[in-house]
């Protein structure tokens, strides 16, 4: 099987530079591809992608949804799967995706630790094996089958906010869903921009919010309310 590794990006030309090689390494041996869709970086993140050999588009709007769907559009693996640029997948990933559908998985993810020594973190991690609703998030890297992902009309474009849950949850009502007991390494630096308590207090209060039906209107200007975020171009 074809995998295809998504990756969508704004202002991430470090990241990007240390990502793809490690994905090509990883990757050398099997069929792949490796699509990196930008928002319209200020840091050439698309030129270094490209120069770095792999598939480099240009979305202007900043959104994530929209830039993994059209990820995913032009996608030739039977595989997807949706990784962040801040994230680092673990060795043998090709091989753990491959051996969840052979046991009969549609779609799963991860758990994750952080690039942190922090011990609050590392109880975060912890909670990450759990398949609840809570302890997913976008820096679990996502993976599922092309054809489950456009029988379930891919990424909602208007959200900007939540997106991968909101996937998730229709997902999980048609597909088999497995957490793979190996961990990504993920970025701390939202943490470290603020502090470990307010990020989670912001976390709870997103979700909820997110739960009950809160406008995405509404949830962006609570996140920017309580979060400083490392990229603040994200949210504009």
């Amino acid at each position: 099987m074809r995998i295809s590794v998504i990756i969508p990006t704004l202002n991430e030309a470090q990241n990007v530079s240390e990502l793809l090689p490690l994905l090509k390494h990883e990757l050398k041996d099997v069929s792949h591809e490796i699509i990196v869709v930008d928002a319209d970086s200020s840091d050439n993140t698309a030129r270094i992608a490209a120069d770095l050999g792999v598939i480099a588009l240009t979305e202007l709007k900043k959104s994530r949804a929209d830039q993994m769907n059209e990820g995913a559009a032009i996608a030739k693996g039977e595989i997807l799967y949706f990784v962040h640029a801040d994230s680092r997948p673990p060795v043998g990933f090709f091989s753990d995706i491959l051996q969840a559908f052979w046991q009969g998985f549609d779609i799963g993810c991860f758990r994750f630790q952080f690039d942190s020594s922090s011990l609050l973190l590392k109880v975060n991690s912890y909670f990450t094996r759990f398949n609840r609703e809570m302890c997913r998030g976008r820096d679990q890297t996502l993976f599922v089958k092309k054809q489950n992902f456009n029988s379930l009309g891919g990424y909602n474009g208007e959200l900007r906010i939540m997106e991968e849950y909101d996937f998730l949850r229709k997902a999980k009502k048609k597909l088999k869903f497995k957490i793979i007991p190996k961990d990504v390494t993920v970025s701390a630096r939202k943490y470290e921009e603020n502090s470990y308590f307010r990020v989670n207090l912001a976390n709870l209060l997103l979700f909820t919010s997110y739960k009950v039906g809160v406008s995405q209107e509404r949830l962006l200007k609570l996140y920017k309310f309580l979060i400083k975020h490392p990229k603040p171009e994200v949210l504009e």
